[in-house]
């Protein structure tokens, strides 16, 4: 304040000897001025009491709504902090909250405190069955003040120390609420960038309608996303839970650069570490020879009942780093994800999941449809998205996207001219005019050409026979392949992006019976099933417009229940790793 001050009256010192030589009004308005402006700087909260002792457990009450009003300006002052020791971390909600209930206390009564509080401590001792971690609810801090205020009868008539308890209950199950409701996966100030967001809302109502039920955890259950996938992952934790080894083992980076000598013995030493961690090599400063690693290796492998062949490989690495405390990490941020989508899902929808390289289609709550998919690899990742399927095409063309033309076909067209052609594509300008590859100087151009590169429609296309278009910012689509051959690999992430439906004529027939069957009265339609069955036979090029549009959720769910057990699909975009160290790095 004192800094403040002095450049004001800093700013004005240059004017002051012709101000005087003006009329008195004119400087009583400067003071003024200085007066509103140093006066604003200490309107702020009065810090609140320290103790305000009430004998009587019958007047209790209204000294400690006064108390939460005074703590709760002063903790709006604060970013949050009522005291040297306590910071609120939703301040706006809890003051929300409050201000609509007149500022009364809810967690307690006349010195009594209300049954929902061992509620909400015993739901906090089990948080991890919900996905959760109890560290982040404060769990020792509220049992503290709990004993405290039910232990000391001096204590217990402090009508400060009963709102703080009050406001501290009521900060952390906000907490709990949005982290059960909305998730990690978004920074708070996304959910509720103020208290007057339709999220914020809700939060306050869900409190305030919690104390007019008869169970904590029913009443909880029913603010969770609705998805089956989520109540079954969630079904699964209480199990997974009770046999898991808790303890943490360093996460080893592969594959590495192999010729970076910098990296490969960075690898060399997280390898020796991890392995050390499992009491199969000694960690010296020193590190180990191929013989040591090798031998290390084996010990491992005999410890989890595999192939004892001591080598390095992309398997093992997998299985050093599937701890039971990553695989719960997945659990978590998978949870989160459900969190993500919308609380109802459509009546109808297509679903894939990337990591679990499938397609499913879903009518009222019935699996109509299942398809393996080959997704993007993880240089070309496909996009996570929620669109739509708007229309079709049979025996489309394919224009080649710039990526693949920069870092594939342009160092080849360089020495060879040709080269386009011998593998079936066509180079066209912004005319759609053929171009003689061979007229070009292909030297000039390193990043990029301007020209379109195409392959005509055929059964060798690269997109196969038909294709799915959705609306998407990435070009990205659906569609068959000309290469159907690697549906039969268990990993399948091979595209530029795309995904490839290995049952995308089962696919078709839906979204074409689909539109016949929801045909509006003096409506028609175009295409059917068998107009569909023709251009295919006759290998025509169609454009058909989907009437009835099919939303599509193109997901990353980490891990979901498979015949009773949690199934852990491989990670192949790092998003789950990326999620853990972002949002549960300390956990």
């Amino acid at each position: 304040m004192r800094s403040f001050k002095k450049s004001v009256f800093e700013s004005y010192k240059y004017f002051l000897p012709t101000m005087l030589q003006q009329k008195t009004v004119s400087i009583s308005f400067v003071l003024f001025f200085l007066c509103v402006m140093v006066s604003s700087c200490n309107n702020k909260a009065a810090k609140p009491d320290d103790k305000k002792i009430v004998s009587s457990p019958e007047s209790i009450d209204k000294q400690v709504s006064e108390s939460i009003r005074q703590l709760l300006a002063y903790a709006i002052d604060q970013n949050g902090k009522i005291d040297d020791s306590t910071q609120l971390k939703l301040t706006l909600l809890v003051n929300k909250f409050y201000k609509e209930g007149d500022y009364k206390n809810v967690w307690s009564q006349k010195e009594k405190w209300h049954p929902f509080v061992d509620s909400v401590l015993n739901f906090i001792k089990d948080a991890e069955l919900y996905g959760l971690f109890p560290a982040n609810y404060e769990s020792n801090k509220l049992s503290d003040i709990k004993l405290l205020l039910e232990k000391d009868s001096v204590k217990r008539m402090d009508a400060v120390l009963w709102s703080k308890a009050d406001l501290v209950f009521t900060d952390v199950l906000q907490k709990l609420l949005k982290d059960l409701k909305y998730g990690r996966l978004l920074n708070d100030s996304n959910i509720i960038a103020s208290d007057t967001t339709i999220a914020a809302n809700r939060l306050v109502n869900f409190q305030q309608s919690l104390f007019k039920q008869a169970s904590f955890s029913v009443f909880l259950d029913g603010i969770q996303p609705s998805q089956k996938g989520y109540w079954d992952l969630k079904k699964e934790i209480k199990k997974f839970v009770d046999s898991m080894d808790r303890k943490t083992y360093s996460y080893v980076v592969y594959p590495y650069k192999k010729n970076d000598a910098k990296d490969s013995l960075f690898f060399i030493k997280s390898l020796q570490k991890r392995l050390n961690e499992s009491d199969c090599i000694e960690l010296n400063k020193t590190l180990p020879d191929s013989m040591q690693l090798n031998t290390a290796i084996k010990k491992y492998q005999k410890q989890m009942g595999i192939k004892q062949d001591g080598t390095i490989s992309k398997s093992l690495l997998k299985l050093l780093n599937s701890s039971d405390a990553e695989k719960y990490n997945r659990i978590v941020v998978t949870l989160d994800r459900y969190k993500l989508l919308p609380e109802k899902m459509p009546e109808k929808y297509i679903w894939v999941n990337l990591p679990g390289y499938y397609l499913e289609l879903w009518d009222h709550d019935t699996l109509a449809l299942e398809s393996k998919i080959i997704c993007g690899k993880p240089e070309t990742r496909t996009p996570l998205l929620t669109s739509e399927i708007s229309n079709m095409i049979t025996y489309p063309t394919w224009t080649v996207p710039t990526s693949i033309i920069a870092k594939q076909y342009l160092p080849k067209l360089k020495s060879n001219s040709n080269y386009l052609e011998s593998i079936g594509l066509k180079l066209m300008n912004e005319k759609g005019e053929v171009i003689n590859p061979g007229s070009i100087n292909w030297d000039k151009y390193s990043k990029g050409i301007p020209y379109k590169v195409m392959q005509r429609s055929g059964d060798n296309n690269a997109l196969g026979v038909i294709k799915f278009n959705f609306e998407n910012p990435y070009a990205v689509y659906l569609h068959d392949t000309n290469q159907r051959y690697l549906f039969k690999n268990a990993s399948r992430a091979y595209s530029h992006g795309c995904v490839r439906v290995q049952e995308w004529k089962k696919l078709a027939m839906y979204i074409a019976k689909n539109d016949s069957i929801n045909l509006m009265q003096g409506d028609s339609l175009r295409y059917t099933t068998d107009s569909i069955n023709n251009w295919l036979d006759r290998k025509q090029h169609k454009w058909i417009s989907v009437k009835n549009k099919i939303p599509l959720f193109i997901t990353y769910i980490g891990c979901e229940v498979k015949e009773g057990k949690i199934k852990f699909y491989e990670d192949i975009y790092g998003e789950d790793k990326a999620l853990r160290e972002k949002y549960f790095l300390d956990k």
